[in-house]
């Protein structure tokens, strides 16, 4: 008869490609039961939607079945809940896996669709999805999902999801019809939590929340009160767009939601008549990556006809959708799995100390790393020249506010009242390296 250390010493071997781990040090193995030559134990996920756990499955049940004495073997695929604080989260999303804010601060980036047609890939995986729209003054769903006037029908007190081809879906739209919702910020917020406690959500793998755009009380209000497991930010490459990415960035750091990466949409055209690619909207000089030390999720192009989402096979011929659905699963599962090292940094008068993971330390005059800010205010966006006089920063300028954002980069504000400026751990090594 194989034993308990046998067992998970045959698990050893595999390794999590995400997290570069092997999945007994992870905890994933739960319940482990020995009886006679039968094995049984479960792989708990990240996510119910990790990209590779048939994998997982396959591997544990050859591993543990050439094991000496073991007849059968027996694997549970089980996915953890979030590790948000419970306190402030409705009673009506008890039952959900992960709760993911869409979100970008300036109106017009594709937001709206950019959720629906995540939604609709995901649920082409097998997964129980949900999708709220939170645009009060806006709603884009009776749109989207062709549903301008559905019944909303209560049961209880608790209103019931208008299903649309298998997903469920809210909306202030399907209440108001066409008519404007003309009223104040603290009555709108209040119409906005309603939906989010007062909808029978009932088992769900994801929950997906289309923020309306912008950093307000609105948007606050709502990100505590779900208690999110992550944020993905839509975006288009421009420079006025870009500003609000750091807005935005800045805004789920500051109620401890990590941000789990940026899709930049409406990010090039393919004309069909010569195959030649066009960057309508410009193309940056530095990747998002380098600017904000995020993933970029996806990269969509501009493509015709995406504004009916009411089908479950919407965006299935466009790959961007799958591979952005993957992507999410994984950065939230990298999350959730936490333990990933990051610099620390702290102030002194005229230098920026950085320990990097490793012990080494660094040490950056003040001047030199708010020259380098590399923020849409401070570098033209498109050739990559500097913006910023040199002659503006003060000799004596100083760090006032160092801020961690998520294992991602770290934002500083400044003395002279600058305040946009993210620094990702890679630019940050650049800078510092410069200055030796």
């Amino acid at each position: 008869m194989a034993t308990e250390k046998e067992v998970l010493e045959a698990l050893r071997n595999i390794i999590d490609p995400d997290l570069k781990r092997d999945i007994v040090s992870l905890g994933f193995i739960k319940d482990l039961q020995i009886d006679g030559g039968a094995v049984r134990f479960a792989i708990e996920l990240t996510t119910a939607g990790c990209p590779v756990k048939d994998r997982f499955r396959e591997q544990a049940e050859t591993l543990v079945g050439k094991l000496p004495g073991v007849t059968s073997v027996g694997v549970t695929m089980t996915a953890m809940k979030s590790r948000r604080p419970p306190a402030t989260r409705p009673e009506t999303l008890d039952k959900v896996g992960a709760i993911l804010a869409v979100s970008s601060c300036k109106g017009g980036v594709g937001k709206s669709t950019v959720a629906a047609y995540l939604a609709r890939a995901i649920q082409r995986e097998g997964h129980r999805i949900g999708l709220l729209d939170t645009d009060i003054y806006g709603p884009s769903f009776p749109t989207l999902f062709n549903a301008r006037q559905p019944e909303v029908y209560i049961r209880g007190e608790l209103l019931q999801p208008v299903a649309v081809d298998g997903l469920k879906t809210m909306s202030m739209g399907y209440l108001l019809g066409d008519r404007p919702a003309v009223m104040r910020g603290p009555m709108a917020s209040n119409h906005i939590l309603q939906m989010l406690r007062q909808t029978e959500w009932g088992e769900l793998d994801y929950l997906i929340i289309d923020l309306p755009p912008g950093t307000g009380d609105i948007q606050l209000t709502l990100v505590q009160q779900a208690a999110l497991d992550g944020a993905i930010i839509v975006t288009t490459p421009q420079a006025l767009s870009l500003v609000d990415v750091a807005r935005g960035i800045l805004m789920f750091e500051k109620v401890k939601v990590p941000v789990l990466g940026v899709v930049e949409n409406m990010a090039v055209f393919t004309c069909d008549g010569c195959g030649k690619q066009h960057h309508l909207f410009g193309q940056s000089s530095a990747t998002l990556k380098e600017r904000f030390g995020l993933e970029t999720l996806a990269s969509l192009p501009i493509l015709p006809g995406l504004c009916d989402a009411s089908r479950r096979d919407a965006g299935a011929a466009i790959a961007e959708f799958a591979a952005l659905a993957d992507r999410v699963h994984r950065e939230l599962g990298k999350r959730r799995a936490g333990g990933q090292q990051k610099p620390e940094v702290t102030a002194e008068d005229a230098h920026i100390v950085i320990k990097w993971p490793d012990g080494a330390m660094s040490r950056v005059p003040n001047k030199a790393l708010r020259l380098a800010c590399q923020c849409a205010l401070c570098v033209q966006e498109f050739t990559g020249d500097p913006l910023l006089d040199p002659a503006s920063v003060p000799e004596n300028i100083r760090a006032e506010e160092i801020d961690p954002l998520g294992h991602y980069a770290v934002s500083i504000a400044w003395s002279d009242g600058h305040s946009s400026g993210i620094y990702s751990w890679d630019h940050l090594r650049r800078v510092a390296e410069a200055c030796q």
